[in-house]
């Protein structure tokens, strides 16, 4: 099957996004950055587009300018081992965002992300009263805690 990459529409900070990301996923980089030339439509030598990866999957950026804008209709799944993980995501992503409910923020950029724990179907696909207590659990939760959700589902 071939890749599918995620291509993600910025303003003006496709660059900056993707500096941003790199540096918080592991296995990440920055792969190339293309130029807007005489042709446009975006300044010349201003940032058309910025291909990045995270953990080694391949994400494009493009600055297109302000006439679309990320909504939670569409968000990224960080799956977490830990608690530390959950933790360290979930400050570094929302830092200068917005944090909401059930795992979910939103970056400085725009985009959203889901924080969540990597066994969090598990507990959700047990019987149905085991996953009514982690789904309760779940909705009073802004980040989430994955002792609670264990606790929940025992």
């Amino acid at each position: 099957m071939p890749p599918i990459t995620p291509f993600l529409w910025y303003d003006t900070q496709a660059e900056e996004a993707a500096k941003f990301y790199t540096s918080i996923f592991p296995n990440s980089s920055i792969v190339s950055v293309t130029r807007y030339g005489d042709a446009g439509p975006g300044p010349k030598g201003g940032v058309m587009t910025a291909v990045f990866t995270l953990d080694g999957q391949e994400f494009i950026a493009l600055n297109g300018g302000p006439q679309f804008q990320f909504t939670p209709a569409t968000s990224f799944v960080v799956k977490c081992k830990t608690q530390a993980e959950i933790d360290r995501y979930w400050d570094t992503l929302s830092a200068g965002g917005r944090q909401d409910r059930c795992g979910w923020l939103t970056d400085r950029f725009g985009l959203s992300w889901q924080i969540v724990p990597a066994g969090l179907n598990q507990l959700l696909s047990r019987d149905a009263a085991t996953a009514g207590r982690v789904m309760g659990a779940l909705m009073q939760m802004a980040k989430l805690d994955i002792a609670t959700l264990e606790a929940a589902a025992a």
